[in-house]
């Protein structure tokens, strides 16, 4: 998700730094901003210049202190694990100006809860990006119980300036997006472990009948079935057993079959195209 984020700040004209831990992950990262622009050439969705235009806006650093220099505004992109964005975010505010935006990526975390650990909290706001960021338009941007009018206005205006739409979502578990989305895509791995229909007619039921771009079975595949697991689990404890995680997602998450990162989920892929579905999907 990081790269994506800095893919589309650079492009709307902002100079972006991206940071990670090791150089190696960061030229990856950097390597796939040029591979998505290389593809929008291609394609002819972007010219050259514009390429090359946003590659230069991109810096690439281990350094947080050189990362967070003069920013207006920082986007945190690591795991879902509430306690490394909380430390990971104090970290930033120690290098940052006082009146730096700091943002967390999160899809279904309580950002309320992230940014009680800042000494200037009202400055804390999340905001939801939607993979492959490139790609996709909407952003959710949640405000936590502490976040200013002022922070509010400015992320709206950050995000409508890098050509996405944003929805703004009081703090709550899952948001809107996720706590919908993750409904609908726990019901239908149910409905495949009660062998009430094959996983690719549910997928084929909500694109046609419902004009999804994607079924929801093929969608938690893609978002990572570990993924499902842990905001199943976390929506289950805030909001209570309608999110209880079905069996069939366990026992795939324990077995390593994580979805199209592993080469196998509810369905088997390759190279990044859904070749079959896994022969285990119907087993209670």
């Amino acid at each position: 998700m990081g790269h994506g984020i800095a893919q589309v700040s650079a492009m709307g004209g902002h100079d972006v730094y991206i940071r990670d831990i090791e150089e190696s992950i960061v030229d990856e990262g950097l390597d796939a901003i040029e591979a998505n622009l290389q593809g929008g050439v291609d394609r002819d969705k972007l010219t050259e210049e514009q390429m090359a235009d946003t590659l230069d806006r991109l810096t690439g650093t281990t350094d947080l202190k050189e990362a967070t220099d003069g920013t207006s505004i920082v986007v945190e992109a690591v795991p879902e694990n509430i306690d490394l964005k909380k430390n990971i975010l104090s970290d930033v505010e120690e290098q940052v100006s006082a009146d730096t935006v700091l943002a967390s990526n999160t899809s279904s975390l309580a950002v309320t809860e992230i940014m009680s650990t800042l000494e200037t909290p009202e400055r804390g706001v999340g905001l939801h990006f939607f993979n492959p960021v490139h790609i996709m338009k909407l952003v959710e941007i949640v405000h936590a119980e502490q976040t200013s009018a002022e922070t509010k206005s400015l992320v709206k205006e950050f995000i409508e300036g890098i050509d996405k739409v944003p929805i703004e979502v009081r703090d709550s578990p899952g948001f809107a997006s996720s706590r919908l989305g993750v409904a609908l895509g726990v019901e239908a791995i149910r409905m495949v472990q009660e062998g009430v229909a094959e996983p690719e007619d549910i997928d084929t039921a909500m694109e046609l009948g419902y004009n999804h771009p994607m079924g929801p079975i093929e969608l938690s595949d893609v978002v990572g079935l570990d993924v499902r697991l842990d905001i199943l689990n976390y929506l289950r404890e805030e909001l209570g057993e309608r999110f209880r995680p079905p069996q069939l997602l366990k026992r795939k998450v324990r077995a390593g079959k994580l979805g199209k990162k592993t080469g196998e989920g509810l369905y088997v892929w390759e190279d990044g195209e859904i070749v079959g579905v896994s022969g285990d999907v119907g087993e209670n």
